[in-house]
């Protein structure tokens, strides 16, 4: 059976303080289901991503924002409620990003994703 591609569109959030820096996102991801896709939260190089938390939402549709994953380290990071294991966040230093990561993707995961 032949499944319609998913989008995942995703939109830049950011908190507007001029002393925060400034979090970027890809336009949109595309996925089947059951593809594992990666959505990266870029931080510019001049921070560390070691020194913020980064949160991610899903809004669907007609609905209000949702809290999908928060992570400020390995040992302080959680899931909102409700959301499934294979949601995920990956931070990577290297690069300057976090990357949430949502395994085995499903028609149901269909929304806009932001990072703050």
């Amino acid at each position: 059976m032949a499944w319609a591609p998913l989008l995942l569109a995703l939109l830049t959030y950011c908190s507007g303080s001029s002393s925060q820096p400034v979090l970027t996102q890809a336009p949109s991801v595309s996925a089947s289901p059951g593809e594992n896709v990666r959505l990266a939260c870029t931080m510019p190089s001049g921070y560390s991503i070691g020194s913020y938390r980064v949160e991610w939402y899903q809004q669907k549709l007609g609905r209000a924002p949702q809290l999908v994953y928060q992570y400020y380290s390995s040992s302080d990071q959680g899931r909102g409620l409700g959301i499934p294991e294979r949601f995920t966040v990956s931070p990577d230093s290297t690069n300057h990003l976090w990357n949430l990561v949502i395994s085995g993707v499903q028609a149901e995961d269909e929304a806009d994703y932001y990072c703050a």
